[in-house]
């Protein structure tokens, strides 16, 4: 079953910065699309970003347009979510997916395969 491992999360203080990976142990990352989602306490999961395998393809959820930025080294078999200027409002558990449909979305049942989440904490 394809499992994800998330890492780089953290407490930043409004403006900073965290830069987290995604990688998937065992499997050819370069062989799915991945999505970045997040789940703040009491809201439902949203999409936050997406990158299709060759990483030409990249969208994101309005809120973290210009802040955000999803990339990927195949060669590396890493994806990355670069957050800049980070909002308390960006306070949630993220979690990297993937889905062997080569394609950017942030529709989540498309997903199989699914981390367990890294905290992220905005505050001052």
């Amino acid at each position: 079953q394809l499992q994800l491992v998330e890492s780089g999360g953290g407490l930043v203080q409004p403006g900073g910065s965290l830069r987290l990976s995604c990688v998937a142990p065992g499997f050819t990352l370069h062989m799915y699309a991945i999505g970045w989602f997040r789940q703040a306490p009491g809201k439902e999961r949203e999409g936050v970003a997406c990158i299709d395998r060759s990483g030409g393809s990249t969208n994101y959820k309005d809120s973290v347009k210009g802040r955000f930025t999803v990339s990927r080294d195949n060669t590396n078999k890493t994806a990355y979510l670069q957050m800049n200027n980070l909002k308390p409002e960006d306070t949630a558990v993220y979690y990297c997916a993937a889905t062997v449909l080569n394609i950017c979305t942030m529709t989540d049942r498309v997903y199989a395969g699914w981390g367990q989440g890294t905290q992220v904490t905005v505050s001052s």
